[in-house]
C-alpha cells in the first residue's frame, strides 16, 4: 500500500480495511438451506443479491481498503475498488483465519471481516467496527448473529490462534469465539445483533429491514411469481 496509508485517518477515511469472505453464487453451492421453498437457482440469485448489497455497502464505507476473499470466480456483482484474494484452508475457521492474515499481510492496518449473509449491514456499522480498532480504544470488535454465530469480527492485530479451532456453524459459535477473544485478554467492543440469511423466514425478515435493497427486490420477484407458477402447474 502507499505511504498515505500510515496514519489513523486518511482524509475522511479510517485507516482500516474490510474483508468480505464469500462464495461465488453458484446454484447448489450457496444458500442450500433455502431449498426448498426456493429452487437452487433462486437460492443462488438471492445469494448474489445479498453479496452485491454487502459489497456496495463496503464500497461506500469510510475505510481505506476493501478486500474480497473469494471462493470461486468474480462476477458482474463485484464493484470496482476491491482487491480480490483467494480463500485458503479447509474448515471455515481456517478460511476466516487465512482471510484475516492475508488481508493484513499486504497492509499492516486493522482488519474487519464480514460475510455475505447480512445484506442489511450499513456503512455506519462498519465504521463503528473499524474506529475503535484504529483509535486503539479496542483490540477487537464483534457482531453477534441472531442464530448464535457472528456476522463480524474485527481485529487490531491478527493472530490466527484467535480463530483456529473455534467450532463454526453451531448455535454456540458466537459465544465460543467471543470467549476465545476474552481469553486472550483482548478488549472487545460489541456491535448490534444482526440476522443472517439462512432460511426463508430469515430472508423475509431481512428484506423487510431493507426494502430498497437488491436482496428485497429479488426475494419479492420470487414470492410474487409463486401464485402464477402454482396456477400454471395445476
Amino acid at each position: 500500500m502507499t505511504g498515505a496509508m500510515t496514519g489513523a485517518i486518511t482524509g475522511c477515511e479510517l485507516a482500516a480495511q474490510v474483508v468480505v469472505i464469500a462464495k461465488e453464487p453458484v446454484p447448489g453451492r450457496v444458500k442450500t438451506r433455502l431449498t426448498p421453498p426456493f429452487t437452487p437457482q433462486q437460492a443462488a440469485d438471492l445469494a448474489e443479491a445479498a453479496l452485491a448489497d454487502t459489497l456496495a455497502t463496503v464500497a461506500s464505507a469510510p475505510i481505506v481498503r476493501r478486500v474480497l476473499a473469494l471462493q470461486g470466480e468474480p462476477g458482474p456483482w463485484l464493484p470496482a475498488g476491491f482487491d480480490v484474494i483467494g480463500q485458503r484452508g479447509a474448515g471455515l475457521d481456517e478460511r476466516i483465519a487465512a482471510a484475516l492474515s492475508d488481508t493484513r499481510a499486504t497492509w499492516p492496518a486493522p482488519v474487519v471481516l464480514i460475510g455475505m449473509d447480512t445484506p442489511q449491514v450499513t456503512p455506519e456499522l462498519l465504521a463503528q467496527a473499524a474506529e475503535p480498532l484504529v483509535s486503539g480504544a479496542a483490540d477487537a470488535t464483534f457482531g453477534p448473529a441472531q442464530d448464535g454465530g457472528f456476522w463480524l469480527l474485527g481485529l487490531r492485530e491478527i493472530d490466527p490462534a484467535l480463530v483456529l479451532g473455534v467450532p463454526m456453524s453451531r448455535t454456540d459459535t458466537g459465544a465460543r469465539q467471543l470467549a476465545r477473544l476474552a481469553g486472550a485478554g483482548l478488549r472487545v467492543q460489541m456491535l448490534p445483533v444482526l440476522t443472517d440469511v439462512d432460511t426463508a423466514a430469515e430472508a423475509e425478515l431481512i428484506a423487510a429491514e431493507v426494502p430498497g435493497s437488491r436482496f428485497a427486490a429479488r426475494l419479492a420477484s420470487f414470492v410474487s411469481a409463486r401464485p402464477v407458477l402454482a396456477a400454471l402447474n395445476s
